[in-house]
């Protein structure tokens, strides 16, 4: 497989009242397109600092980052833009749905960002919510909020899919539940997978997990054997 991203000596510092804080210090890695990655550390460990620079959210680090070879360190805040809206999608632990549509329009919402998205009615059924298309967010469960914006995160068709803390505010039955359909949108269109997480069983769906601590990579190894997002063993 192809490099989909490489970073090469890439740093983020914060000022802290009179100090300089290292968010990131020194990282490079290549992630292969079409993998599910999994960036694993504690809190304050630079991981969602991480995902911030890799999606062009932050600009402000120094070093290079290549997405399919191209440079995003060099782009200015148009061609950011740009590559947000016609590459990635975006998950996160708060939902962020629009509480006065329904599911089916919050997930064609995602569906007008795009040049060449998904079927939505196709995306709709592969997240388990067929049944439910025509429900308002406030008639939903934190599961289910969470899949519909899974939903309009895919049906963009984005190259890169970015989660963070996606299982964050829910329950291990739940939680597994949405990392399944996090797999199965994987294995199914071959999106790359991006997920931010504290939870170290997570990792086990990975196939290539990096470790991170105190704005450094720890490690990163590769899963010989992929679970189920449905039989790990939940971490408390």
């Amino acid at each position: 497989m192809k490099n989909i991203y490489k970073l090469e000596n890439v740093y983020r510092k914060y000022k802290l009242y009179d100090e300089s804080v290292e968010a990131l210090s020194n990282i490079s890695l290549d992630i292969k397109e079409g993998e599910m990655v999994v960036i694993l550390g504690p809190s304050g460990s630079g991981k969602s600092t991480l995902l911030n620079v890799l999606s062009g959210i932050d600009n402000e680090y120094t070093g290079k980052i290549y997405f399919n070879n191209d440079r995003i360190d060099l782009y200015n805040d148009e061609k950011h833009t740009k590559y947000r809206k016609d590459y990635l999608g975006f998950i996160f632990q708060t939902y962020n749905l629009i509480p006065n549509l329904t599911v089916k329009e919050n997930i064609e919402f995602g569906y007008q960002l795009s040049n060449n998205p998904f079927n939505v009615s196709e995306v709709i059924d592969l997240v388990g919510l067929s049944n439910m298309q025509n429900r308002f967010p406030y008639q939903l469960s934190g599961g289910q909020m969470q899949r519909v914006a899974i939903a309009r995160a895919l049906v963009k068709n984005p190259k890169v899919l970015f989660c963070d803390e996606p299982t964050g505010a829910l329950d291990e039955k739940i939680g597994k539940k949405v990392l399944k359909v996090l797999q199965d949108i994987n294995n199914k269109y071959k999106t790359t997978i991006i997920i931010v997480t504290h939870n170290p069983s997570i990792a086990k769906i990975a196939n290539t997990v990096i470790k991170m601590n105190s704005g450094k990579i720890t490690d990163i190894y590769k899963n010989n054997k992929v679970q189920d997002a449905e039989n790990i063993e939940w971490a408390w």
